[in-house]
């Protein structure tokens, strides 16, 4: 690493996913970990869209989720890894972002991408082979709806209006190119928790994604970096493996089948596949701290998924991710003295 200190805003991610058939407790669940990151010191608790249900559920619908998160915590940051954006409309999906953020009073992050399922694209009628292009349609409609332009007729803005959503936008990308890509068009940045269809570890294939970011991008601010991470903290990596190696392993048979990962991994090589960090919180810390692209990143962003831990588990990993391996890092929790984040090998 080209710091020892880097400084980064701290995020989590859910899926909202369960091992049970109960929606409502799922869903709850969900809320309590965002109230619970609030009340840790997490700068943004993030949610990923899924129209068909993966590997023990998901959220259709992030916005509405969103709004009640916002009533439930009171300074933590709400946004999308990703809006699926070819399946929205976009006019539409402005006046949802705006009306959470005025709810939230300023909160809301928005993450976008173009997703990869052709079932979801089929029941929206949508073309998948068209999702690059529906993708930069939309993005720009979008960033104009919420700059407060008119859209699609004369004297239409949504209301209400949104706040300054300059450096809210995040792009979800899969290349170097598509990095380079989303700078030019002055998107923040967001990472994937693993490169899949690579032999190579993530972080040596996404470090040149980053590295062409950085290099195309030409605004005025600080260009934005944002780095999903499997990380599971436990008391030791035995416990931590008993919450979720069967998930992983079972995560990885599915990549497997799609033929994103090699048939018959074992436990110990799908985790490898997936990037994960686990086990005790100082053996996580080591582990990141040889992170590729954790230096040049602003936001990292942790998460559990492929794994499903039980809630209790899930709500002790947030506690050691804020208390032990955030700050061991660099983290400085929300109300400390801080800088603005910044990457942290400038």
């Amino acid at each position: 690493m080209t710091s020892a200190t880097p400084r980064f805003r701290l995020g989590f991610l859910t899926h909202v996913q369960s091992r049970d058939d109960n929606p409502a407790r799922t869903y709850r669940n969900a809320q309590e970990l965002f109230v619970a990151a609030d009340e840790l010191g997490f700068d943004v608790g993030w949610v990923a869209q899924h129209h068909v249900p993966a590997g023990g559920g998901g959220l259709s619908s992030p916005w509405t989720f969103l709004a009640h998160a916002a009533a439930r915590t009171s300074r933590i940051r709400l946004g999308t890894a990703i809006t699926v954006l070819p399946l929205e409309d976009p006019v539409r999906l402005a006046e949802d972002i705006a009306t959470v953020d005025t709810l939230s009073g300023g909160r809301v992050e928005i993450g976008v991408g173009s997703g990869y399922n052709a079932l979801e694209y089929a029941a929206f009628g949508k073309d998948v082979a068209r999702k690059r292009e529906l993708t930069s349609e939309h993005l720009d409609l979008l960033r104009r709806a919420l700059a407060d332009e008119e859209v699609r007729a004369p004297g239409f803005r949504v209301q209400p209006a949104a706040g300054d959503f300059t450096d809210r936008l995040w792009q979800g990308v899969f290349s170097a190119q598509g990095a380079a890509y989303a700078a030019a068009a002055g998107s923040n940045l967001l990472l994937n928790r693993a490169a899949y269809g690579f032999d190579a570890p993530t972080d040596t294939v996404q470090r040149p994604w980053a590295d062409a970011f950085l290099a195309a991008w030409d605004r005025p601010r600080r260009p934005r970096i944002g780095l999903s991470r499997f990380v599971f903290p436990a008391k030791d990596k035995r416990t931590a493996l008993r919450q979720i190696g069967d998930d992983v392993h079972r995560a990885a048979s599915r990549m497997a089948d799609s033929g994103a990962f090699p048939k018959g991994l074992d436990v110990d090589e799908a985790l490898r596949r997936f990037h994960a960090f686990h086990g005790a919180p100082e053996e996580i810390v080591a582990a990141l701290r040889q992170e590729r692209v954790l230096p040049v990143a602003t936001d990292l962003i942790t998460q559990f998924n492929p794994a499903v831990p039980d809630h209790d588990a899930a709500l002790r990993a947030l506690e050691l991710i804020a208390t032990q391996v955030a700050p061991a890092l660099g983290w400085q929790r929300a109300g400390a003295p801080r800088t603005e984040p910044e990457p942290a090998g400038v």
